[in-house]
């Protein structure tokens, strides 16, 4: 049966953030994400994981500070800059017990796409190398152009041809149903195909990002793949609930995601 992990940058949102991981836990999650944690104290976060018996997934890789939240990871020129919030990232995670990084790519115009890709590979070599002393995982995501336009990855195939030129085996996709299907669909086909290289998983409905019981992908047949697939990780609920978090939670009871008591 596939597993699922509250994104606590997405979901609970009517709480701050500290009191999202009880209510994750309260709803019946036994995992979560976070996005960028880095005002909260680790030792708290830690604290918070270990209070509600929540195994702690991966983070980001800080955004850039004066562009957005879409990082640094292949713009030329930002190398330094690179090394300094992935160190940041990787010290988080190993403080609060996470397992991945998201190394964020950042916007590159067309004209330095050539050079960017370049960028980005040293730039993986590199923290890859760090990443695997701490036994972290290193996800790099294509994200649709609708939602972050000019972010240098977007295809799966891009991300599994990077991954391919890095060779490191810590460095692996989160493939994200929600951006696969709005750039290039055929999700069963194109998850099989690239399965080896896939490090973790996310999902919300297309188009509103909401619930993934609604819109056109059909999550129960992803569902059965995954499982079919022998896929061990988690699969991340990084979706906008329609309304409070808890109420739109129907669609996960089948698959074990139960309020605590029930």
């Amino acid at each position: 049966m596939p597993r699922f992990a509250a994104n606590l940058a997405y979901m609970f949102t009517e709480r701050p953030m500290m009191e999202r991981f009880g209510a994750a836990a309260a709803a019946g999650f036994k995992a979560v994400e976070l996005q960028f944690p880095y005002d909260l104290a680790p030792t708290d976060v830690r604290a918070e994981l270990q209070r509600h018996g929540l195994v702690q997934l991966g983070i980001n890789t800080q955004p850039r500070p004066n562009g957005g939240e879409s990082g640094v990871g292949a713009v030329p020129g930002r190398e330094r800059e690179f090394a300094e919030v992935f160190q940041k990232a990787l010290d988080y995670v190993v403080a609060i017990g996470g397992s991945a990084i998201h190394c964020m790519t950042g916007v590159v115009p067309p004209e330095q796409r050539p050079a960017a890709e370049t960028v980005f590979i040293k730039n993986l070599e590199r923290a890859a190398t760090e990443a695997a002393k701490a036994n972290i995982t290193l996800l790099i995501e294509p994200i649709n152009p609708r939602d972050r336009p000019d972010y240098f990855l977007s295809r799966v195939e891009h991300a599994a041809d990077i991954i391919a030129k890095v060779g490191a085996p810590n460095v692996r996709i989160q493939f994200d149903f929600y951006h696969v299907q709005i750039v290039s669909g055929d999700l069963l086909k194109r998850f099989e195909k690239f399965f080896p290289v896939i490090g973790h998983v996310q999902i919300a409905a297309v188009p509103t990002r909401g619930e993934p019981d609604e819109g056109e992908i059909n999550y129960p047949a992803v569902f059965e793949t995954i499982d079919r697939s022998g896929y061990t990780g988690w699969i991340g609920c990084e979706y906008k609930p329609r309304t409070r978090t808890e109420d739109g939670l129907g669609w996960a009871k089948k698959y074990g995601v139960v309020p605590k008591g029930s």
